[in-house]
């Protein structure tokens, strides 16, 4: 992976950076704290508190700090009870780490399809799916995983009572969504992560909050929390020796991750607000062009961790002809993923759908959109988006 491609990467001078961190005056000063403490690995008073205050900001009754979201993901499946042969039904529309962990259970994805409206996992798919697997015998998945694409919330209501009616748990991937929630229906009041019987977020260092690289899961389960307390140390039972009563992993977020975590999650509102603003004004500035903005759906309420529009077929001219455009004029954009049923270690998975994910990928285009983006250079990307066209 190349410098300008990396996550949280500046590019070079004078180029308007993508997605990057926004890192303080406080960032360094937990930072420093946990390494002056001497708890610079995967205990200390940092993950604690790291862990206690984000399960109080999201709404959850736990949250246990994990080394990366795919390591979320990961522990998160194995709670909820998948093994070798299972099916778990999956996002198409999602980055690969969203799949990964399914693979590495020797579990089956089920790929399902976006809708338009959202970009999320398409409900009536999905019921289409359950519905035929019960109608013909077919055994359930273990667990449907939701992703909150980009910032912005599933619907995840008619999920829910599908999944409800057949009794299969949800796992939400909430790794791009921290800060959003809903604002109206049965869930009115809740944020991403805390619907399902599990979250999952990221903190890699594109994200709207990060830790470097990190993870988190949250539950109100406290079987649940235990259990994952005990597999992300290594299955390590407390002993005079080193006993260990089952397979674990090393997933557990350091104490100088956590240290700037903790800054980052104090800092959260200022960021949201940041997002909301820079979407605000890119819808303003952008709604007369032939594009499709992002969506904005009543009652779901989105953080736009990444601006991203649809670029239309003008002429000859996609996706690829505007990023070059951009590139030109120094301006960080990117293509949105490759849907998973496109991707070589899940091309034989069992898709239900998928021309809506196809079209996201072949049209998307996502837009400068750090928390630290100044309005000049806003204008910047507007005047290089609006020049493609004229």
């Amino acid at each position: 992976m190349s410098e300008a491609h990396a996550p949280g990467a500046r590019g070079a001078e004078g180029t308007i950076p993508l997605a990057v961190p926004n890192i303080g005056e406080l960032e360094r000063r937990y930072v420093l704290e946990a390494v002056d403490s001497g708890f610079v690995s995967s205990v200390g008073p940092f993950v604690a508190e790291f862990e206690r205050r984000f399960a109080a900001r999201v709404g959850a009754r736990h949250a246990v700090a994990c080394s990366s979201g795919t390591a979320a993901i990961h522990v998160g499946l194995i709670l909820l009870g998948v093994e070798r042969g299972d099916d778990v039904v999956c996002s198409d529309f999602t980055f690969v780490g969203s799949v990964a962990p399914i693979a590495y259970l020797g579990a089956r994805p089920v790929l399902v399809d976006s809708e338009e409206r959202t970009w999320n996992v398409d409900p009536e798919l999905l019921a289409g799916e359950l519905d035929r697997r019960a109608a013909t015998g077919e055994p359930m998945p273990k667990v449907v995983e939701v992703v909150h694409a980009l910032g912005q919330p599933a619907a995840l209501e008619p999920v829910m009572q599908v999944c409800e009616r057949y009794g299969v748990a949800v796992l939400e991937d909430a790794a791009e969504s921290l800060g959003a929630g809903w604002s109206g229906g049965r869930f009115a009041g809740k944020q991403t992560g805390t619907v399902g019987a599990i979250g999952c977020f990221s903190f890699n260092g594109n994200k709207i909050a990060t830790t470097g690289g990190g993870g988190m899961i949250v539950t109100d389960d406290d079987a649940l929390a235990a259990r994952a307390r005990h597999l992300t140390t290594q299955a390590k039972v407390p002993d005079v020796g080193y006993l260990h009563d089952e397979v674990g992993y090393n997933y557990r977020l350091t104490n100088i991750a956590a240290g700037l975590g903790l800054a980052q999650l104090e800092r959260l509102d200022e960021f949201v607000r940041a997002k909301h603003r820079i979407a605000d004004r890119y819808d303003a500035a952008l709604t007369d062009l032939p594009l499709v903005l992002p969506p904005r759906v009543e009652g779901l309420d989105a953080t736009y961790w990444l601006y991203s529009v649809l670029v239309p077929d003008t002429d000859g001219r996609g996706r690829d002809d505007l990023l070059a455009h951009l590139a030109e004029r120094g301006v960080g954009a990117r293509a949105l993923w490759r849907p998973l049923h496109l991707q070589p270690p899940y091309a034989e998975s069992r898709v239900v759908g998928g021309q809506v994910g196809a079209s996201l990928f072949e049209r998307g285009v996502s837009l400068p959109c750090a928390t630290e983006l100044t309005e000049s250079d806003q204008d910047r990307v507007i005047d290089a988006v609006r020049s493609f066209f004229d």
